[in-house]
């Protein structure tokens, strides 16, 4: 049976419960988000936190304007900003809205897209949904990040939800 979580286009996610000892999470399937809940907060949201690693170890955070879609959140930045810079030594990111009591957090990796690097019609549609959201154009490098592990509560415990994805 087709699990409904599943986004289509790859193998993931799934959905399941997050071990989180101590803070009773329900161990059953039922009450737990359905990913469109994770999708749309992720197409409305105005700026999203992006969390990166500093050469040196020490954690980098800061909030951020992108859009979502086709299933990849897209961030741009310059060149010399801290978050840019990180992820050129470090793709591993952390992306969390601003709201914690309706939470979405996304953990992944970043790959960087150049001009030469994305299909025409994708940065067309970056573009326009980077305009339609801000009024503004974005620059290029851009960056997708690919999530591995969403996590996301609108009713912390009781409805809890962790999306794993698996990827080619």
């Amino acid at each position: 049976m087709p699990d409904a979580n599943r986004q289509p286009g790859n193998t993931g996610p799934t959905a399941s419960r997050p071990h989180i000892p101590e803070y009773g999470i329900p161990e059953s399937e039922e009450g737990m988000l359905p990913w469109d809940y994770v999708v749309e907060r992720l197409e409305q949201s105005p700026n999203y936190w992006v969390c990166t690693t500093r050469p040196d170890g020490r954690p980098h955070a800061v909030p951020v304007w992108g859009v979502y879609v086709d299933g990849t959140l897209y961030v741009s930045g310059g060149a010399q900003v801290r978050w840019v810079r990180n992820l050129e030594q470090n793709r591993a990111i952390a992306v969390h809205l601003e709201d914690g009591t309706q939470a979405v957090i996304v953990e992944g990796v970043a790959d960087r897209l150049t001009a030469e690097s994305i299909d025409s019609s994708l940065l067309k549609r970056i573009g326009d949904a980077y305009q339609a959201k801000y009024e503004t154009g974005f620059g290029l490098p851009v960056w997708a990040v690919r999530p591995r592990l969403v996590l996301a509560w609108t009713n912390f415990p009781a409805d809890t939800t962790r999306w794993v994805f698996v990827r080619d």
